[in-house]
């Protein structure tokens, strides 16, 4: 279950930087961390990835990686 961002009043929104591992979907692109459904008060400034020919992507900010499942 993802953790909402109760400090901003948003419910709706994941924790940025909770985790160091996301798997992602087509949905999801471009793909960005901070990602689109994440908080951005408490985290790095966004920046967007590129991912790499077997569909990961890491962070540079925060280590986070990310791995495209479909």
């Amino acid at each position: 279950m993802p953790t909402t961002d109760t400090a901003s009043g948003d419910s709706n929104r994941i924790q940025a930087n909770a985790r160091k591992h996301y798997d992602i979907t087509r949905a999801d692109l471009p793909l960005c961390c901070p990602m689109k459904n994440m908080s951005l008060w408490d985290s790095h400034p966004r920046v967007y990835l590129a991912l790499d020919d077997n569909g990961r992507a890491l962070c540079p900010y925060c280590s986070a990686e990310y791995v495209l499942k479909d």
